[in-house]
């Protein structure tokens, strides 16, 4: 993973167009994942939130993360069309609080746009048919009280963050949305780590 600065992060996202959120109240939140596109199963991505606090400073958390499926799900697809790989982009107001596997997480409420892996090789296939619609690609954690290893059955598409702790950071960030902002709608950017210069934290 990497850990961009708020300054880094907010140029690539504008440099590709994408819309960045800094209103005029705080806590309006800008949630980046990072893809390396180096590893199989491993917890080598970045989940970003950034955000203005209610002084208006800059404040920028990192989190350990898959953005792709995990080796499992790689060989023994969900779906008959292939095992979905969320593609780069920029999904706005897609996601929201709600019930994952009975937990609260930001689960998809908007289509998204996924490639699909059917040739079931364990590697990544992101020149596959791209698929757009409700998936179920949610934004959830991996163990409830423990650091997984390993990605495996812990995502068939969804973005997982590999600490509960990371991951109840990200919740409460939202509910505190919600308390400025008056909704826990966010949107989620996926961009590529190459996107990055080779000095990430400037």
């Amino acid at each position: 993973m990497i850990a961009p600065t708020y300054d880094a992060l907010k140029r690539v996202i504008e440099e590709k167009g994408y819309v960045w959120f800094s209103g005029s109240k705080p806590f309006d939140l800008n949630i980046v994942g990072i893809r390396n596109l180096n590893a199989v199963n491993a917890f080598d991505d970045t989940i970003c939130v950034a955000y203005l606090d209610i002084e208006k400073r800059k404040r920028i958390i990192h989190f350990p993360a898959t953005t792709d499926p995990g080796l499992f799900y790689l060989k023994n697809p969900m779906n008959a069309s292939g095992t979905a790989i969320l593609k780069e982009g920029q999904y706005r107001g897609a996601y929201r609080l709600g019930k994952h596997k009975g937990y609260t997480a930001l689960v998809q409420v908007k289509p998204v746009s996924v490639y699909r892996d059917v040739n079931k090789d364990g590697k990544y296939d992101f020149n596959g048919k791209i698929d757009t619609g409700l998936f179920g690609i949610d934004i959830h954690r991996a163990l409830e009280f423990d650091i997984a290893k390993t990605v495996d059955k812990f995502s068939a598409g969804c973005q997982v963050i590999q600490s509960p702790d990371d991951f109840a950071y990200l919740i409460a960030l939202v509910k505190r949305q919600k308390q400025f902002l008056g909704t826990d709608v966010v949107t989620y950017t996926l961009v590529l780590e190459n996107s990055f210069a080779i000095n990430s934290n400037s």
